[in-house]
């Protein structure tokens, strides 16, 4: 099974999945990872894509690196691990691209989903977006040592990217689930778990 988390920066979910995996791991295989990145050639075009000393990657170029990551990503690390029967649980996805390039840089939800068709034709079993407010999550990265390009946005693409968040779910609406982030994290991990448990 393929299961993504989405969420906009300090959604909390990259800790949500750790703690997942932690229970879920008891049980069954699980393979953790994350996107931008996941295998060597994909973290080199993270850093391409994170890196602050990068800042003039325009954004059709910033959407055509994240397909090529992620069509190295699905082909060397994700679509391997499902034949072995393992439950693949991944740091964002396609939807980001949605959200942050599609939505909030107005690049166009038809110019994404296109290109991703090139890079990839494997969608999730189940998608759980992390939702909470955008000056939450800029409030706990605030207190992060070093932020990446993305997190160095504007309030106001912060927000955006939210709002592109609602929009995708409305696309997807039998393979996303909203969950409120505004709780503890274990009580976030608990309520997961059950709806993973109920698809399994």
């Amino acid at each position: 099974m393929f299961i993504t988390f989405e969420g906009g920066e300090g959604s909390g979910k990259t800790t949500l999945i750790r703690l997942i995996r932690e229970k879920l791991g008891r049980t069954f295989d699980i393979k953790t990872t994350r996107e931008p990145g996941g295998s060597k050639v994909a973290e080199a075009i993270r850093d391409v894509l994170l890196n602050p000393k990068y800042e003039g990657v325009t954004p059709h170029a910033e959407a055509l690196l994240f397909a090529a990551a992620r069509a190295q990503h699905i082909d060397e690390v994700i679509l391997p691990a499902l034949r072995e029967n393992r439950i693949v649980l991944c740091d964002r996805y396609i939807d980001s691209s949605l959200a942050y390039q599609g939505y909030a840089r107005g690049l166009g939800f038809d110019f994404i989903l296109k290109i991703n068709r090139y890079a990839t034709e494997n969608m999730p079993d189940r998608t759980f977006y992390i939702d909470v407010a955008s000056e939450v999550g800029i409030g706990r990265i605030s207190q992060r040592k070093e932020l990446d390009r993305l997190d160095q946005e504007s309030k106001a693409f912060h927000h955006k990217v939210r709002q592109g968040y609602h929009e995708v779910a409305k696309m997807f609406p039998d393979r996303i689930r909203i969950v409120d982030g505004n709780r503890s994290l274990d009580d976030l991990a608990a309520e997961i778990l059950e709806k993973i448990r109920d698809l399994l």
